[in-house]
């Protein structure tokens, strides 16, 4: 299994396309201000490859000083089930080992038709030995749970990456919950 940030243009169409079927609309920030942050090292996209390059997955990431914001993560569905998340996941662990790595979950407490599909994620994410955060935060209206690996993060420091990266517009839709 590889990570590549360089990739031909087919293999971006993958990632966007996984993209934009993986994630819900509420949820997904404009494919192309994700391009224009690339451009500026405030995010990165991320392919994740098979032995042979074959396309299994897309990791997408928010960079400002130590912390690294995994905002997107997602297997393509013919990949699902084999373990190629928890592998990858591994990878992308060992790729920021030198950084504070965290990623928001949509709350599995709050009541919702994808309930099922919340608490199998964090239980996904709990098996890699990711940790809950002791607060919860509002996230452009959707109520999420902080998870980092192996370190701490407080909400300041989670708030001031959306305040760096982002405009007011969306730093101010951040909000601590308790």
């Amino acid at each position: 299994m590889k990570l590549t940030k360089k990739y031909p243009i087919e293999t971006l169409n993958k990632i966007e396309s996984l993209y934009y079927i993986s994630f819900p609309d509420n949820e997904r920030k404009p494919f192309n201000l994700i391009l224009d942050k690339c451009k500026s090292d405030d995010m990165e996209v991320i392919a994740i490859t098979g032995d042979n390059d074959e396309f299994l997955g897309l990791a997408i990431t928010v960079l400002y000083k130590d912390i690294v914001i995994l905002d997107y993560f997602a297997i393509s569905m013919e990949q699902r089930g084999k373990n190629i998340g928890s592998e990858a996941l591994r990878h992308i662990f060992n790729t920021y080992k030198n950084k504070r790595l965290l990623l928001e979950i949509e709350d599995p407490d709050v009541l919702s038709e994808n309930q099922i599909e919340r608490i199998r994620r964090k239980s996904f994410y709990l098996k890699n030995n990711m940790t809950v955060m002791p607060y919860k935060v509002d996230l452009l209206g959707v109520q999420m749970e902080i998870l980092t690996y192996n370190c701490f993060v407080s909400f300041e420091e989670y708030h001031s990456v959306f305040e760096n990266v982002f405009d007011k517009s969306v730093s101010d839709k951040v909000k601590f919950i308790f």
